[in-house]
């Protein structure tokens, strides 16, 4: 008695390669393609606009150029970052703004969340009344609110040191603009105070995508409220969460008008764009200021690098496609 075999020859490699790789729904090609068609012409405006300065600041940073010795403009090419990156002001001024950006995101995040938590779950009836509450401080323009918070601790017209001389270390005489650490706190507590409602709006569209009947789940199986936020709520806000620290970050990196108005960079608070504005304006140094914009772009570039790939968020997953 004779058995015949049959084998199934295994796929070619294309045919492997084909099998593994996850195609996109029409859903899914239907929405890109769609996103583009919305996003394609702002795109084109922004780049148009943003490109032409970029690249003149590029081409500016390359030549020992200033305005009050015009015969003098010459070509050294890196020779203006060689100056700065050697100058101990620069990486002073960096510490200062990275120290900012951090400070005020995280203490942002933090509040933001539990700001959109409060109008996720108020009364339907006062979640538009929160919301307008909320964004009061934004809706304020940067320079007015850099200027009232200024006048409030300043210490002849403020009214901080009156009303809280009770707290340990303030007192009438208290100026908190005559040193670093004091200073420094009351530009976090204006941005704080001013961002924060941003930030909440951001978490609270994630908060909104987060499934209910997961939540639901969760809480039959005896998910305490940290489990069901460890496990459920903040692994579906992961992207929500991203774009927030993302956009508060850069925005907070090219600090500027809080501390023009409150310090002028004295006392050692003096970030990278006031350093720009004050080697460009100040010292009329195109050059050199053009560098440090440069410089202050290449690092806005490293930080959208590595918010991305810390937070390594699948946005075609996060919608259930692929």
């Amino acid at each position: 008695m004779t058995t015949t075999s049959t084998t199934t020859a295994p796929p070619s490699r294309p045919d492997r390669a084909k099998a593994g790789k996850p195609r996109k729904s029409d859903r899914a090609r239907a929405e890109a393609r769609l996103g583009w068609l919305l996003a394609g012409p702002a795109f084109v405006v922004m780049l148009a606009v943003t490109a032409y300065p970029i690249l003149q600041a590029v081409y500016e940073s390359l030549f020992r150029n200033r305005l009050t010795a015009p015969g003098d403009r010459a070509f050294i090419g890196l020779g203006n970052y060689g100056v700065i990156l050697t100058d101990s002001l620069f990486w002073k001024s960096l510490a200062v703004t990275t120290g900012i950006m951090v400070i005020t995101v995280v203490i942002e995040v933090v509040l933001g969340f539990a700001l959109a938590l409060v109008m996720h779950r108020a009364v339907k009836r006062l979640r538009g009344l929160l919301r307008t509450a909320i964004l009061v401080p934004y809706g304020i323009i940067t320079v007015v609110s850099a200027f009232a918070w200024f006048y409030a601790f300043s210490i002849d017209s403020g009214y901080v040191n009156s009303w809280f001389s009770w707290l340990p270390g303030i007192d009438q005489d208290l100026n908190w603009f005559a040193h670093m650490g004091t200073s420094l706190f009351v530009i976090i507590a204006s941005e704080v105070w001013k961002t924060t409602p941003f930030i909440s709006l951001l978490l609270l569209a994630g908060l909104a995508q987060v499934p209910g009947d997961l939540e639901e789940a969760a809480q039959v199986d005896g998910a305490t409220s940290w489990q069901r936020m460890k496990r459920v709520v903040l692994p579906n806000m992961k992207a929500a969460i991203m774009v927030a620290v993302l956009f508060r970050a850069l925005d907070a990196f090219r600090i500027f008008d809080n501390v023009f108005i409150m310090t002028n960079g004295a006392n050692n608070t003096e970030v990278l764009s006031l350093l720009a504005y004050r080697t460009s304006i100040g010292r009329l140094e195109i050059g050199l200021g053009s560098a440090i914009s440069v410089l202050l772009f290449v690092c806005v570039i490293i930080i959208c690098f590595i918010a991305i790939k810390v937070f390594k968020v699948d946005l075609a997953g996060a919608r259930g496609e692929r």
